[in-house]
């Protein structure tokens, strides 16, 4: 593998599982509207219309799974797991991989948070070697990424 940092600060996983994973996120509704979706678009035997009844009925729409991470902004060298997901119930086995594509987009967060801090490491290198002190070194990385941004909740996510 490789890249261009050795280290990455781990970031934005609380977001994304308060923002779409807590509390009761299956309802009936929901299940009707993705089938519907699935039966247009795709093959309505793909959707897995009993296993989200079963989690709206068994679970009361929350989702069987354990979220286990290194704290945020943890600084880990790469290659090491950051997050893991565990299934709670064996009969939503297939229920990490529906969410797997969702918790990905931590990727993001995980990526603008590691690149900041490697700036903020250079301007601190030159602080050090030009100016009295390091005072103001908070001051001193500007985020103007929302104007280039995909949209408002990336900016927010990106410049958290």
């Amino acid at each position: 593998r490789g890249g261009k940092f050795k280290e990455t600060v781990f970031f934005g996983l609380q977001y994304v599982i308060k923002r779409w994973l807590l509390g009761q996120v299956v309802t009936k509704e929901k299940i009707e509207e993705a089938a519907e979706v699935y039966s247009t678009h795709l093959a309505p035997k793909l959707f897995n219309y009993d296993g989200w009844m079963y989690i709206l009925e068994r679970h009361n729409g929350r989702l069987p799974l354990r979220i286990k991470a290194v704290a945020e902004g943890t600084v880990v060298p790469v290659g090491n797991v950051l997050f893991t997901v565990e299934n709670t119930d064996s009969s939503c086995y297939w229920l990490t991989n529906y969410v797997e594509t969702l918790l990905a987009q931590v990727w993001y967060p995980t990526t603008v948070c590691t690149s900041s801090r490697a700036q903020k490491q250079v301007l601190a290198k030159y602080l050090d070697e030009t100016a009295d002190n390091l005072e103001g070194l908070h001051f001193k990385l500007h985020d103007f990424g929302f104007r280039g941004s995909t949209s408002v909740e990336s900016a927010a996510i990106g410049g958290a």
